[in-house]
């Protein structure tokens, strides 16, 4: 015997086959018109994503959490119980006090009465059964040889020579248009990237940045300017006018009716007289 291991080869790589002038004229035009039909559907797809992300993050999720703590879990507890008590309960009991004896019961009656039976007319009925079994295959071959020729054969000439032709091109076309939309969807998807960032710049520059700088350098030295030369002085001035108003209108009050009465003050003491009598005594 040879003890020795003969070396294992090594599987060599195989080479791609070169494609054809049909996938190279299918694959440039195809790709070029499935990006300009993907491109818009790519950017509406990205902002119905945003949008719908936002949404299930803060609509959906919460509503299914509270729904499925508060609602679906006792809901859910009080159908197993229910279950349980009207199926599981009343199933077990006639499992085990019924269908078990009755089964016991069945088995006992195969053994001993149907299995005799059952040999006794398989002895009577074995020479029928062959002549029933002869007569079967023989009608089964003839039918099975008039279906090949009238069926079979030219299901396979039909298959062989059109159907798989055919399929074959038209998988190369459907893969072709298949790898043009992965492309064109990739190649969308980048340039809905781009688009956004030079957007999100532009609206940066163009709005937030010019207000900003608005606000910082133009409208707070002018809120504040406004504040202490108008806003101030006109507050004083309010206040100044208000006061001369009231002032006005007390002055009036008095030339009309007069200085109005003074509350007496009550000595609240008690008397100190021999004669009076105090609390404590």
């Amino acid at each position: 015997m040879n003890t020795q291991k003969q070396p294992q080869r090594r599987p060599q790589p195989q080479t791609p086959q070169p494609e054809g002038c049909l996938v190279v004229a299918i694959r440039i035009p195809a790709r070029v018109f499935v990006f300009l039909v993907v491109l818009p559907v790519r950017l509406l797809w990205d902002a119905f994503a945003a949008v719908a992300r936002f949404l299930w993050r803060h609509l959906v999720v919460a509503v299914a959490r509270f729904l499925w703590r508060y609602v679906l879990t006792p809901a859910g507890r009080a159908v197993a119980w229910l279950l349980h008590v009207l199926l599981v309960v009343p199933l077990t009991w006639l499992y085990r006090y019924l269908l078990t004896p009755l089964g016991h019961g069945l088995a006992w009656l195969y053994a001993r009465v149907l299995t005799p039976v059952g040999h006794a007319v398989l002895r009577l009925l074995a020479p029928v059964g062959k002549a029933v079994a002869w007569m079967t295959g023989q009608l089964a071959t003839a039918l099975y040889w008039t279906a090949r020729i009238l069926l079979v054969l030219p299901a396979v000439a039909l298959w062989r020579w059109i159907l798989t032709p055919v399929g074959h091109v038209l998988g190369i076309v459907l893969r072709e248009i298949l790898d043009a939309l992965g492309h064109a969807w990739r190649a969308a998807g980048h340039v809905a990237r781009a688009l956004g960032r030079v957007l999100g710049t532009l609206f940066r520059w163009i709005l937030l940045e010019p207000a900003r700088l608005l606000y910082r350098t133009v409208l707070t030295p002018v809120g504040h300017v406004v504040s202490d030369l108008v806003l101030h002085p006109a507050a004083q001035v309010a206040r100044a006018v208000s006061r001369a108003v009231r002032q006005a209108r007390a002055d009036l009050r008095r030339a009309l009716f007069g200085e109005p009465a003074r509350p007496q003050a009550v000595d609240r003491r008690e008397p100190v007289g021999r004669d009076t009598r105090t609390l404590d005594g």
